[in-house]
């Protein structure tokens, strides 16, 4: 049938919401790099850290730890990667790792929330400015996603996400550079809420689209998510993307070894503190054996 007004040939109907509000971030974010040489350097180092925070959140925390269950996280820990996904405002955990699930189920296919094979725009930023498919909704009912609303941890922030957005991604990133060194208000918003998130942002949709169209397979060549340099970079380890199609279950979301894998080496050192239990880990004769059978021959 004909895609009703304001809808997509598919017929999604686009959410201007979305489109306005990330269209602004944007524009800001890009105002934002003109205040970066005004700026003091702690002002820089904290938006950085408050950076690499963020990422936690989403990739040791709602990515390994509560979308693939690769780890078991102490409550200490979970409650520092619960505000550190709240830092991050990418959905709640719940509906965060229910997504990804969903994505992991059916990649690739219209049920995908961000499907790569609707090209590069739509699985980076486009799926957000459109109404879900059908089929994520049908399908993702059909999964269950009761272990995460079990855990406390996901009740509390579930509850209270908005009061910890707020809290977490703009007043104390904002908030400490003004009090502790004397960074102006304006500065401290734009670099360290702003700007930070936006790249934190675009950082973690390039999982979902670069890392979906450009690499090697080494592991699965039959599946379109890739090894992509740049992406591990930039996802602090989230871009060994073939292996963990391949492998999700695995907490390291990659090879161990000598590969730049910030996520995992945070994981390891919780688990050198005790915090962290039950990492799980895939043979090697199983990787082996996987790339021998299924893999592009590029490893």
């Amino acid at each position: 049938r004909r895609a009703a007004s304001g809808e997509a040939g598919t017929g999604q109907a686009i959410v201007w919401r979305n489109v306005v509000l990330m269209g602004l971030l944007h524009l800001g974010a890009v105002y934002a790099l003109s205040l970066v040489p005004r700026a003091q350097l702690l002002t820089l180092l904290w938006a950085y850290f408050c950076f690499l925070m963020t990422a936690l959140g989403v990739t040791a925390g709602a990515h390994r730890l509560w979308s693939h269950r690769s780890y078991k996280a102490k409550l200490p820990l979970r409650i520092f990667l619960a505000a550190a996904n709240s830092m991050a405002f990418q959905n709640d955990i719940y509906e965060w790792s229910r997504d990804h699930r969903v994505h992991h189920k059916y990649s690739e296919t219209d049920a995908d929330p961000h499907n790569a094979r609707r090209g590069f725009f739509f699985s980076h930023i486009g799926w957000l400015f459109m109404r879900k498919h059908r089929d994520v909704i049908e399908k993702g009912r059909k999964l269950d996603f009761t272990d995460l609303l079990d855990d406390p941890v996901v009740r509390f922030q579930r509850k209270y996400y908005k009061s910890s957005v707020v809290l977490m991604c703009f007043v104390i990133p904002t908030f400490v550079p003004w009090y502790l060194w004397g960074e102006s208000l304006w500065n401290a918003y734009f670099l360290a809420s702003i700007l930070r998130y936006t790249i934190s942002l675009n950082v973690t949709w390039l999982v979902n689209s670069a890392a979906h169209m450009y690499g090697n397979r080494p592991y699965n060549k039959y599946i379109s998510p890739r090894q992509n340099t740049f992406v591990t970079l930039g996802a602090i380890g989230e871009g060994f993307h073939n292996y963990h199609h391949t492998f999700p279950f695995d907490y390291s979301a990659s090879e161990l070894g000598l590969k730049f894998n910030p996520t995992t080496w945070f994981i390891d050192f919780m688990f050198w503190l005790g915090l962290v239990t039950d990492r799980k880990q895939v043979p090697k004769e199983m990787i082996q054996s996987r790339k021998e059978s299924t893999g592009d021959g590029s490893a």
